[in-house]
């Protein structure tokens, strides 16, 4: 059977989405409309039941339901692809990027930004809240912007990209501005075929009008 891969458009299952069209994978996408709770159905919960996004499901039956391990294991599975490094230092720091994007500026940062009620304690402010997560997420690309100046990350295209890209791309859609080392990675990665394909496919097309 062909891997399945739910996906939210816009999510971070961007970035997943990405490195399964930079590989040319064959895969059956499944959209989760998590406005609509369709992560909370009891089908997708019998699947991944943390109820969160993205999903995907190996042609063997295996469920992957975490961001860093799905990338992983495509990684490690399609090694001539070149997406981790072959070296211990550079296979570091393909890491340390993108468990920082995804787990500290995602999961600390743009989660308060855009679900602040997971935050709110009795009498809390929505705004001190939402104000809070543009801090962390300002804070977390002036340490990327650092390491990239610093030249701590990979040359060539890894597994960290499109995990940076996602949260670029969140970024720019709220009107944050991204430091210029970001801001040019951004726009590096808007030229990718493989990006433009998948930012198409998820209704973004007017991003290259």
């Amino acid at each position: 059977m062909n891997m399945r891969f739910y996906m939210t458009p816009g999510s971070c299952s961007t970035g997943i989405h990405i490195l399964l069209e930079e590989l040319e994978l064959v895969f059956e996408a499944h959209w989760v409309d998590l406005l609509k709770g369709d992560n909370q159905h009891p089908d997708y919960l019998a699947l991944n039941p943390k109820g969160t996004i993205p999903t995907l499901v190996s042609r063997d039956g295996s469920v992957f339901t975490d961001y860093v391990s799905i990338a992983w294991w495509l990684g490690r599975n399609h090694p001539d692809a070149g997406l981790i490094p072959g070296d211990l230092k550079g296979e570091l720091h393909v890491l340390e990027l993108m468990n920082y994007a995804v787990h500290v500026i995602h999961g600390q940062g743009f989660t308060r930004v855009f679900t602040p009620e997971q935050y709110l304690s009795a009498g809390g402010e929505r705004e001190r809240v939402i104000s809070r997560g543009k801090d962390l997420v300002g804070s977390g690309f002036s340490w990327l912007s650092a390491k990239m100046v610093a030249g701590d990350v990979p040359t060539e295209f890894s597994l960290a990209d499109p995990a940076l890209f996602y949260i670029e791309f969140w970024a720019d859609r709220i009107g944050l501005a991204l430091p210029p080392v970001c801001r040019e990675h951004y726009n590096q990665m808007l030229l990718r075929p493989a990006v433009r394909r998948v930012l198409m496919e998820e209704g973004y097309g007017s991003l290259f009008r």
